[in-house]
């Protein structure tokens, strides 16, 4: 699935080009499933060129998962039929190329499709919590923007680091939020989580764009020394403020990634898919997604 040129949804074409070979380092990935996330809209229309250039034509997708089915010059660790998923470029395909160094074991608990759902908006989440947050046993959280891919995962991670989680959700999120861990939530379509929170918290995921205002109320509902964590826009503290802002994009970290596979295996860690759709669906899926009508994970299979 390609897009020639920036714009809306109709630029996505589906494409047939010879299978990719593997350079020296990498392996040919036969994709189980690609999933779609919310920059992929960004990077569609252009809006992302000063950071991620694309060299047009250019195949979507980020995330992987799939069986190895050819191994290049010089890797080692991985053979033919080695299930794997990684985050990586063009994999909203039928195979990818991809750095054999990014790629990890895929989780055996869970249908390997679905494990596609992992690796941009888990390592997201996991380097949110653990890396800038630096979430520790009886603190408490609120992850801004829970019932979306990254939020359900840091929910449960907050969770598993001991955390008392407080969630923003929406009412067609809030059951799936429950079963993530939360505590308790927030439904920000009726209610300022300003007024439902009784005390301050020790950190704030955000994971949704916020403007100035909200940005303010974010930075006012943690207490001193407490941290603001964006994977957003930037959430910049008032001059003097004793609260630290955090804003950041997730990178590649095969550690990362392989961690939390152990936790899905081990089943602390849930995968929720929230949609199964045909790859050839992708430009739906992106109408769907700007109209407002998707949550959660989507997985896109060939």
């Amino acid at each position: 699935m390609r897009i020639h040129r920036y714009g809306d949804a109709s630029v996505i074409h589906q494409d047939d080009v010879p299978r990719p070979a593997p350079a020296r380092g990498e392996v040919l990935v036969r994709v189980a499933a690609t999933s779609f996330n919310p920059s992929d809209l960004g990077l569609r229309r252009g809006l992302l060129r000063a950071l991620l250039p694309l060299d047009l034509p250019c195949t979507l997708g980020g995330d992987v998962s799939g069986t190895v089915v050819e191994v290049g010059d010089g890797v080692r660790g991985l053979a033919v039929g080695d299930r794997v998923i990684g985050r990586g470029a063009g994999t909203a395909a039928e195979y990818v190329t991809a750095a054999a160094d990014t790629l990890v074991a895929a989780p055996t608990a869970i249908p390997l499709a679905h494990a596609a759902a992992i690796p941009i908006a888990g390592l997201t989440a996991w380097q949110a919590v653990f890396e800038h947050a630096r979430i520790t046993s009886g603190q408490r959280v609120l992850v801004n923007g829970a019932g979306g891919g990254v939020g359900g995962f840091a929910v449960q991670l907050a969770r598993h680091a001991g955390a008392h989680v407080v969630a923003t959700a929406s009412r067609r999120s809030t059951e799936a939020v429950r079963q993530f861990g939360a505590d308790q939530i927030i439904d920000y379509t009726t209610t300022p989580f300003a007024d439902a929170l009784d005390e301050p918290v020790d950190a704030i995921l955000n994971l949704v764009a916020v403007d100035a205002r909200q940005a303010t109320t974010l930075v006012e509902l943690v207490r001193p020394g407490g941290v603001v964590v964006s994977a957003t826009g930037p959430v910049t503290p008032p001059a003097g403020s004793p609260v630290t802002a955090v804003h950041f994009v997730a990178r590649n970290d095969q550690s990362h990634l392989a961690a939390l596979v152990r936790l899905v295996d081990a089943g602390a860690v849930r995968v929720d898919i929230t949609a199964s759709r045909p790859l050839a669906d992708l430009a739906s899926v992106h109408r769907d997604a700007e109209s407002g009508h998707t949550r959660g994970k989507i997985i896109l299979v060939p």
